[in-house]
C-alpha cells in the first residue's frame, strides 16, 4: 500500500499506478536522496523535533540502505511509486515506527526539489571535467600547428588563410564559455530548497540553515512556494548543454568535410570510424554523424522542459515529474557525445600539405594584394577593383596570383613591383594577421597560452 494511502478509499488502478511511477528514471538519484535525508534527520535530532537516538539510528539505516544498493544486495523495487518512497520504505522495514520519523517537517515536493539539485550538481562536475579535457586535447593539437596553413572560410567559400591552430582555438574559446555557463547555472541554483514542505514550509522548529550547511548549499531557498516549484535551474543547465551540444555538432560537421575526399584535410583513427554493408571503400564518420543527431535530441529536451512549465501555476505539479527525463537525457547524451570525442579528436591524423595545397588554390591572399597597392597609397577601393580584375584573369588563363607573371600585374598598375610576390604569400599573409585574436602564430600562441591557464 502507498504511504499516502490513508485518505483513499480503494487501491489505485494498475495502469495509473503505472502512468504514475517515476522509480524507473529517478533511482539514479538514490544517492542524493539519502543524502538529502541523512542532513533532515541529522537537523531533526540537533533541533529536539525526534529524539537524537532516532536521529541516529536513522542516519545509520539510511547508510545501510546506501551501502547495499551499491553492493547490489539491494534491488530497487520496480513497484515503487518513486526512489524517495522506495528508500523510506526500505527503511521503515528496516527500522519499523523510527523508520516513519524520518519525513517528519518534509514533504516528497522539497525532497524532490532537493535531489534533482543535488544530482545536477554532482553530475555538472563530471561534465565541467569533460569539458576542460577536450579543450586541452583542443590545445594540445592546436600546439603543434601555429604554422600549419589553412584557408579559413565563409559562406564555405576559401576567404583568408589562417592556421589550423588558429581555426582549432575558435572551439577552445566556445568551451570556455560553455564552462562558464555551467559554472553560472551551478553556482544559481545551489540554494536548499529542504524545508519547503509541501509549498508552506512547517511547524516544526526546523532549522534550514543547518541542512543547506550539511548539504554544502550557499544558503536555503528564500521562498517556500519558489522552493518546491522553481525548475529554472534544470532549463539553464539544459541550455548550456545545448549550446555546448550545438558546439560539438558544429565541430563535428567540419570534421566530417575535412575527412571527405573533397577536403581530405584529417583522417580519423579506423576506431572512430565505420564501414559500409555493400561499399567496401567507405569509411564513414558515424561518430560526428551521431553527435549532430544528438545535439537535435538535447535541444528537444530544452523545449519539453520549457512546454512544462509554461504553463504552471504554483506550487508543484504533476507535470514537473517530466523534468527529468528531460534534463537526464541531455546530461546521459552530451557525456556520451564527450566521451566519445575527446579520443577521437586525440586520435585522428591532420594532413597539413592537403591543407597547405588547397589554401594555395583558393585566391585567399586576394585581401592582402589589395592592401599591398593600399600601403602605396591607393584608396582601398581602387585596390580592391584591380585585384578582382586580377582574379578573373588568373581563373581564365588557370593561374593563382602567387604565379602570374608581373608584367600582367603591371598592365593594371606601375605600383606593382616584384616585391608583391612576398607580399602575397600564404606565410606571409598569416604572419602579417598579428592583431589581438589573429591567427599569425605569435598570436595564436598568445590566445593558446591563455586558454591553457584559464583550462588548467
Amino acid at each position: 500500500m502507498a504511504l499516502w494511502a490513508g485518505r483513499f478509499s480503494k487501491e489505485v488502478d494498475e495502469t495509473v499506478n503505472a502512468f504514475n511511477s517515476s522509480i524507473a528514471f529517478d533511482a539514479r538519484m538514490y544517492a542524493q536522496d539519502i543524502r538529502g535525508s541523512i542532513a533532515h534527520a541529522t537537523m531533526l535530532g540537533k533541533c529536539g523535533i525526534i529524539e537524537l537516538s532516532e536521529s541516529e539510528a536513522i542516519i545509520e539505516g539510511l547508510k545501510g540502505i546506501l551501502s547495499d544498493i551499491e553492493s547490489g544486495k539491494l534491488e530497487f523495487d520496480p513497484n515503487a511509486e518513486d526512489i524517495h518512497m522506495f528508500v523510506e520504505a526500505e527503511l521503515t522495514k528496516r527500522l519499523g515506527s523510527t523508520g516513519k520519523r524520518l519525513h517528519t517537517a518534509r514533504s516528497r515536493n522539497d525532497q524532490v526539489a532537493l535531489d534533482i539539485r543535488l544530482y545536477l550538481r554532482d553530475k555538472m562536475q563530471d561534465i565541467l571535467k569533460l569539458i576542460e579535457e577536450l579543450a586541452i586535447t583542443i590545445c594540445d593539437i592546436a600546439s603543434e600547428h601555429t604554422e600549419t596553413i589553412m584557408s579559413g572560410y565563409t559562406h564555405l567559400q576559401r576567404a583568408q588563410p589562417i592556421t589550423f591552430a588558429h581555426h582549432l582555438l575558435a572551439y577552445a574559446q566556445m568551451l570556455k564559455r560553455d564552462r562558464e555557463r555551467i559554472l553560472d547555472a551551478v553556482e544559481r541554483m545551489n540554494e536548499c530548497p529542504l524545508g519547503s514542505g509541501a509549498l508552506a514550509g512547517t511547524t516544526y522548529p526546523i532549522d534550514r540553515f543547518m541542512t543547506a550547511e550539511l548539504l554544502d548549499f550557499d544558503a536555503p531557498v528564500a521562498n517556500s512556494l519558489d522552493g518546491v516549484s522553481d525548475r529554472d535551474f534544470c532549463v539553464e543547465i539544459c541550455c548550456a548543454l545545448s549550446l555546448l551540444m550545438t558546439h560539438l555538432s558544429r565541430f563535428s560537421e567540419e570534421i566530417i568535410l575535412w575527412c571527405s575526399w573533397e577536403f581530405k584535410f584529417i583522417e580519423l583513427d579506423d576506431a572512430f570510424a565505420t564501414g559500409s554493408s555493400i561499399m567496401p571503400q567507405k569509411k564513414n564518420p558515424d561518430v560526428t554523424e551521431l553527435i549532430r543527431g544528438k545535439t537535435g535530441r538535447v535541444n528537444g529536451d530544452l523545449v519539453t522542459l520549457l512546454s512544462m512549465l509554461k504553463g504552471l501555476p504554483l506550487a508543484y505539479n504533476k507535470d514537473m515529474q517530466e523534468d527529468k527525463e528531460a534534463i537526464f537525457d541531455a546530461i546521459d547524451n552530451t557525456e556520451l557525445c564527450l566521451k566519445t570525442f575527446i579520443p577521437m579528436l586525440k586520435t585522428m591524423r591532420v594532413l597539413k600539405e592537403n591543407m597547405r595545397n588547397a589554401a594555395a588554390r583558393g585566391f585567399i591572399n586576394a585581401t592582402d594584394c589589395a592592401d599591398y597597392l593600399v600601403k602605396k597609397g591607393m584608396p582601398f577601393r581602387d585596390a580592391y577593383k584591380i585585384t578582382g580584375t586580377l582574379v578573373a584573369r588568373c581563373i581564365e588563363q588557370n593561374l593563382t596570383l602567387e604565379t602570374l607573371p608581373l608584367k600582367q600585374y603591371k598592365e593594371m598598375t606601375e605600383l606593382f613591383e616584384e616585391d608583391v610576390y612576398e607580399a602575397i604569400s600564404l606565410e606571409t599573409c598569416v604572419r602579417g594577421r598579428s592583431s589581438y585574436g589573429g591567427p599569425s602564430p605569435e598570436a595564436v600562441k598568445k590566445q593558446l597560452a591563455d586558454l591553457v591557464e584559464a583550462f588548467a
